[in-house]
């Protein structure tokens, strides 16, 4: 399917956002960094799923960043950062004093759900779905 200039930057764009904060991330989570290590920690889930959150972070990245996997990047980006946002707002609070973050990470957390629903949005015509979300016409 073609698509129009702006369309094609916009894709771009948010895929290229989302992917870059998901691939960020991973040196920390990788690397045992403190904030990392604390995060998985308070969720009890260290390493197994700091270690496991990044190597779906590492697969949502890559398909966001290759045009025909774009869609499933997005879906794939969403579904684990939504756990994320939950722990955040449940569990680990906005703000991760221990490590002094501001709220920075739960910031980037909703920047990549953002651009990942986004991405899902231009794209909902690609989705191997039977219902694809479109409007019906009316006859």
């Amino acid at each position: 399917m073609e698509h129009s200039k702006a369309f094609t930057i916009a894709s771009w764009a948010l895929r290229l956002i989302a992917a870059v904060i998901l691939l960020q991330t991973l040196f920390f989570k990788f690397s045992g960094a403190r904030e990392s290590v604390y995060i998985f920690s308070t969720l009890g889930l260290e390493p197994w799923g700091r270690i496991g959150s990044g190597v779906v972070e590492l697969i949502a990245a890559v398909l966001l960043i290759i045009p025909a996997t774009a869609v499933y990047g997005a879906a794939l980006s969403m579904g684990v950062i939504s756990g994320a946002i939950v722990s955040h707002l449940t569990k680990l609070g906005i703000s991760l004093p221990a490590v002094d973050d501001h709220g920075e990470l739960f910031a980037l957390a909703i920047v990549v759900f953002v651009c990942s629903a986004s991405v899902l949005m231009l794209h909902r015509r690609e989705l191997p779905l039977p219902i694809r979300f479109t409007r019906r016409s009316r006859s």
